[in-house]
């Protein structure tokens, strides 16, 4: 008896002192901490049958969840990247239906946190989505932010016949057999570039029809503009290849954090608090490592603005 209360007095001192446990032990009565993340972003978020899910943003879940004294659940989603499909609007549902209170992995963008231009919008294919899930629409709340905790920016890849080229601007590209991918972002940088003198060097691929980063490792050519993740992504899955980073990142890229709904700031509030303790102990860090992630800090501006007039402008 002596010896438990002596382990309370101690453990009420420490507390009283600043010294409170790293890691708060999830009540059996506490609620879940729900996050959505998406099942196929390597090395982010990875959900597959039969296998441990995986990922930097579940790792980050789970250490979150852990400091709030909640068990985690992961609500995961797949987002289909085509010309009808909005990351916007796909979170927002996910949110507003109550399938999560935070969806990880998202770029803080202002296009991508304005209010919505309609009411109502469908539900993305979800685990454990029944028939008339994938039907009805959800009336739409409003977004808000947490802090950043990983900066995603553009970087150059350079195939084999390239590997030894210093980039350390987009001009450096000049000579160049280019790859990039229709409408993308990276198709906007490259195609604008000092008034379009990179053009007569650009080859474009359609998605989803077209392996860019494939092409990219066979040879057929030198360079692409991508987001890093991809990058990570494909080392990964090809630990043989022959592509490398360049070590140039564009300089105009998006932070990624969570977003919640405005009506729950008291979680953003209490999620934003075990960011920075996370990052001051390098623990975000440590993640990104063990995930195969290329992982740089966030940068000012802690959300993004008008990207396709900054990428015009310059």
């Amino acid at each position: 008896m002596r010896g438990a209360l002596a382990a309370c007095a101690l453990a009420l001192a420490l507390s009283g002192l600043g010294f409170a446990p790293a890691k708060v032990t999830a009540a059996a009565d506490s609620p879940p901490l729900k996050i959505c993340l998406d099942e196929d972003r390597p090395p982010l978020s990875v959900h597959r049958r039969g296998k441990p899910d995986a990922g930097f943003d579940v790792m980050l879940a789970q250490a979150i969840a852990d400091r709030l004294g909640r068990p985690l659940k992961i609500q995961w989603f797949e987002s289909k990247l085509d010309e009808d499909s909005s990351p916007q609007l796909e979170a927002n549902a996910l949110l507003s239906d109550g399938r999560c209170s935070l969806v990880g992995g998202y770029a803080l963008t202002t296009d991508s946190l304005v209010a919505p231009g309609m009411k109502t919008a469908r539900l993305p294919d979800f685990d454990g989505a029944m028939r008339e899930d994938r039907r009805r629409r959800v009336a739409l709340g409003v977004l808000a932010p947490s802090q950043p905790y990983v900066y995603s920016p553009m970087t150059v890849v350079l195939g084999p016949k390239a590997r030894d080229r210093k980039i350390n601007d987009i001009g450096d590209l000049a000579g160049l057999r280019l790859a990039i991918e229709s409408g993308s972002l990276g198709d906007a940088i490259l195609m604008t570039f000092d008034k379009g003198r990179l053009i007569d060097g650009i080859t474009h691929l359609v998605p989803g029809r077209d392996d860019l980063l494939s092409a990219l490792d066979r040879g057929d050519y030198d360079a692409t503009l991508i987001d890093l993740g991809r990058f990570d992504a494909h080392r990964l899955t090809h630990p043989d290849t022959a592509i490398t980073a360049s070590g140039y990142y564009y300089p105009i890229g998006a932070n990624r954090g969570y977003v919640g709904l405005a009506s729950d700031s008291a979680l953003i509030t209490a999620v934003n608090k075990t960011l920075g303790a996370l990052a001051a102990e390098g623990r975000i860090a440590e993640f990104g490592k063990q995930a195969g992630l290329t992982y740089l800090p966030p940068r000012a501006p802690a959300v993004l603005g008008d990207v396709w007039k900054q990428i015009i402008q310059r």
